[in-house]
């Protein structure tokens, strides 16, 4: 069975800032608010760098993203990646044109 590597965090202070704004945005009372802004937008749920571009994600997280090293934000993007999966089944069917591979 695969195993994904575990990476040390370079800079620990920023990704805890960036890790605390995806589970914001993925609260359950937040959930519903950030794929409507995403459905809005024209965007898929999986579209991280975009939805990341239109500050879906607050204000400062894109240049908090941006100053992370490759490896941090590519677990960040994993991060995000899971969260965007583990949406409640009835939120997911609401939102169902945001999660469609189309």
């Amino acid at each position: 069975m695969f195993e994904q590597a575990v990476l040390p965090v370079q800079d620990e202070k920023t990704f805890a800032e960036v890790e605390k704004a995806l589970h914001d945005a993925f609260a359950p009372a937040n959930a519903a608010k950030f794929l409507r802004q995403v459905e809005k937008a024209k965007l898929r749920a999986r579209q991280f760098e975009a939805i990341l571009a239109h500050g879906f994600l607050g204000a400062k997280t894109p240049a908090l993203y941006g100053s992370l090293g490759d490896s941090d934000r590519g677990q960040v993007r994993e991060m995000y990646l899971g969260l965007v999966e583990h949406v409640a089944p009835e939120v997911r069917a609401k939102y169902l044109k945001v999660y469609a591979y189309y």
